[in-house]
């Protein structure tokens, strides 16, 4: 049974054994929405993505150009001093983290043949809410509004996608 289905007619599994009929399958309306909030989220997850890597590669050259001008600057307070002067919470590895599990996401939400409403779901409440950690790191960056906005967009769709299922 697809996510869509168990949601659409909740008395389909008071029926063990009983063929499909018209009553177990999902009205139009709510295939089209399910259908629409899952492209939506899938399209969202892939902006917010790129806008992370983005964001990740403007800083890997900034970094780059920083180095080769000067002496780097001395480790920030509270820095582990092992880590090469990093914070344990570095912007750049919550990006990259949204970064991965956007694209999972993207290519679960793809899977023409997809069954385990178990997983989905997981993986997509996982996804908002590593966008949303995203969009407030991205938030005390230079520059970092529209990885900000792209990430608030993706959890917002992935919201919405979490409510089509039910």
């Amino acid at each position: 049974m697809t996510p869509l289905a168990k949601h659409a007619n909740p008395r389909a599994e008071q029926t063990p054994g009983a063929a499909p009929g018209p009553a177990d399958e999902p009205s139009k309306d709510a295939l089209v929405r399910y259908l629409e909030d899952r492209f939506a989220c899938t399209q969202s997850c892939t902006e917010c993505a790129r806008a992370c890597a983005m964001r990740v590669s403007s800083a890997d050259r900034a970094g780059v150009a920083a180095g080769a001008r000067g002496p780097a600057r001395p480790p920030a307070a509270g820095a582990d001093p092992d880590a090469g002067g990093r914070t344990p919470q570095e912007p750049r590895r919550t990006l990259l983290l949204c970064v991965e599990i956007c694209d999972a996401t993207c290519r679960l939400l793809s899977e023409e043949a997809l069954r385990d409403e178990y997983a989905l779901r997981l993986q997509v409440e996982w996804c908002r809410a590593v966008a949303l950690e995203c969009a407030h790191a991205c938030d005390r960056m230079p520059d970092g509004e529209d990885c900000a906005r792209r990430c608030r967009a993706c959890a917002r769709a992935c919201s919405d996608f979490l409510a089509t299922l039910g």
